[in-house]
């Protein structure tokens, strides 16, 4: 059987195979549907510094082929996490990584220190292109100087795997991306839901009550993909692929981009078991193509 672990920074993970943030709770409630240790890795929902009840209701819609989110990063708090959370999940035998936002650059910095010393922790995603935060996401990941700023200062008092998960909604996403491996980070993730927006034509009002959120789902696939391919070309760490993978063969199209490993997001929602049948999908790709290991297709693409 072909060998599926791989390494992202110094953080190794059993098989390349993660949960997107926000799509896969803290993974406890997952717990009932399939063994969350058979992940190589599970991102938590985004924790801030301080609480924060996120975006008023409504504040998510189907739409063709996706769904749009303006949740807004609700959640209680680093420290919340840390006295109340963090002891719950920090024996599942698998990476647990938690994704770090904020609302200026020292926010970034104060949580990150919050989560640094968890002992069973070994790696952050520096959300720095959640596009449903007024105050901070979005800004910082749409321009190289204002990215390499908040790595910058997150990478002097972070010491483990620092991961850092692009925005889509720029014109440059390679620039961006070798601004921040220059400043520090270990890997770069991409791509995080593009801007789009739903109307009530009978109400003639927006679905969402910020007008505008996140789109993700399969309706985003080919825009991640391109991306993907681009930024893996772009720089020489690791790249985690995400944007609309709903099965194994999703997975596979985004490795042979450049990918060293992937994350199921929306996906998800619709089949809560998904990222195993991912897992054994690329498994068995490997073995009916006669690699010995998934190392073997990452960029493989033959263009």
């Amino acid at each position: 059987m072909a060998e599926l672990s791989v390494n992202i920074g110094g953080l190794r993970m059993k098989n390349p195979v993660m949960t997107a943030s926000g799509t896969f709770g803290y993974g406890e409630e997952f717990a009932d549907f399939f063994d969350i240790a058979r992940l190589g890795a599970v991102i938590v929902k985004g924790t801030t510094l301080n609480p924060r009840e996120g975006n008023p209701y409504p504040r998510m819609a189907e739409t063709p082929a996706g769904m749009l989110n303006a949740v807004g990063l609700q959640n209680k708090g680093a420290r919340y996490f840390a006295e109340r959370i963090y002891p719950r999940i920090k024996e599942i035998d698998t990476n647990m990584i938690v994704n770090v936002s904020g609302a200026c650059v020292d926010d970034y910095a104060r949580t990150a220190e919050i989560i640094d010393a968890l002992e069973k922790i070994p790696a952050i995603e520096l959300n720095i292109s959640c596009p449903n935060v007024k105050e901070g996401g979005m800004a910082f990941g749409v321009s190289a100087r204002s990215a390499a700023e908040v790595v910058k200062a997150v990478r002097a008092v972070y010491r483990k795997t620092l991961i850092v998960k692009l925005s889509p909604n720029v014109t440059d996403i390679a620039e961006i991306a070798r601004a921040v491996e220059d400043c520090g980070a270990d890997s770069v993730s991409l791509i995080n839901t593009m801007l789009g927006m739903a109307i009530d034509a009978e109400r003639r009002r927006p679905v969402l009550s910020t007008i505008t959120g996140g789109l993700s789902g399969a309706a985003v696939k080919p825009v991640a993909l391109r991306m993907v391919w681009q930024v893996a070309r772009a720089v020489k760490i690791p790249v985690i692929g995400l944007g609309g993978i709903m099965n194994w063969r999703d997975a596979v199209e985004f490795i042979l981009a450049g990918a060293t490993a992937v994350q199921i997001g929306t996906a998800n929602f619709v089949d809560p078991t998904v990222s195993v049948k991912v897992i054994d999908g690329i498994a068995d790709y490997l073995d009916r193509h006669g690699f010995k290991s998934v190392s073997d297709i990452v960029g493989a693409l033959e263009a």
